[in-house]
């Protein structure tokens, strides 16, 4: 991902909280929220360039198959593949409306068609688009019939992006499920935090923040265990939670690992600003 303005922004955006935060929040308990939500400003860009991206590649596949479908029925008609593509030039693709002109001009500098859709694929960055181009380039090659090759792939991607859809729908209640455990999971750290262990540490008569011997541990060698150590304890097993069940979100929803990291993102940055946020608040 190139590093745009915006990016910029929230970087410099996040620097100036995070020196203000150090500043003249130090010793506040508020302190580590605000540097939580310096964190959120300087990655929550990226985030949504890589969504923004996901949708944009999306609406590149589903517009690639009504391009496909066109050239399709063109060659059908007895017209070259080349003077298809240049036909079809003007109409709109939504975001493929770009490439498909970039395609349509290298093809009339005398560019192979073979090598401008090479290029098509590469700049286009979709794995559906690059399986479809690499299989019209090899079927032309072994010389197949070029309207029969385009009219296998058109169906080919309609047949990918239904199915994509259907996961899509029958993954959805999973996802909503995947987050309602999560929330459930953080409501049940903060009530040990700040229920539980205040609890233990009066039962056993500590006055302080340590509490002694505490677990089996604890019993065999006395180390000391502070309320503010196993604090830190449920907010790394939060973040940690939340991570790898974002990835495990997309996965199921996407089919890939990559899309997983905004709900990881999203995860991690709810269960730190709820952590921090309510120790600060209460």
């Amino acid at each position: 991902m190139d590093l745009e303005k915006k990016h910029i922004i929230g970087i410099i955006a996040a620097v100036l909280t995070a020196v203000g935060a150090i500043i003249f929040l130090r010793d506040n308990n508020i302190f580590y929220f605000v540097l939580g939500l310096s964190g959120v400003l300087a990655v929550l860009p990226f985030i949504l360039s890589f969504a923004l991206e996901s949708r944009i590649e999306k609406k590149n596949n589903e517009m690639f198959l009504e391009f496909s479908r066109d050239i399709a029925e063109a060659v059908k008609a007895g017209t070259p593949i080349s003077r298809s593509i240049m036909n079809v030039r003007n109409k709109n693709y939504g975001p493929l409306t770009f490439h498909i002109q970039k395609l349509a001009n290298q093809i009339t500098l005398g560019i192979p068609v073979k090598d401008a859709l090479s290029t098509f694929a590469s700049d286009v960055n979709s794995s559906t688009v690059t399986r479809a181009i690499n299989l019209i380039s090899e079927a032309e090659k072994a010389g197949g019939k070029i309207e029969d090759i385009l009219d296998s792939v058109s169906k080919s991607v309609a047949e990918i992006e239904k199915l994509k859809k259907e996961r899509r729908s029958a993954i959805s209640s999973l996802v909503v499920q995947g987050y309602i455990i999560f929330f459930i999971f953080i409501v049940i750290m903060l009530v040990l935090q700040f229920k539980i262990l205040p609890m233990t540490t009066e039962f056993g008569g500590m006055s302080g923040e340590d509490m002694s011997g505490l677990g089996a541990a604890g019993l065999s060698s006395g180390n000391q265990l502070s309320v503010e150590e196993m604090s830190r304890s449920f907010l790394y097993l939060l973040l940690t939670q939340g991570f790898f069940a974002g990835l495990i979100i997309g996965k199921l929803s996407e089919g890939r690992i990559k899309p997983g990291l905004k709900h990881s993102f999203i995860m991690m940055i709810v269960a730190y600003l709820v952590t921090t946020g309510v120790k600060a608040f209460m």
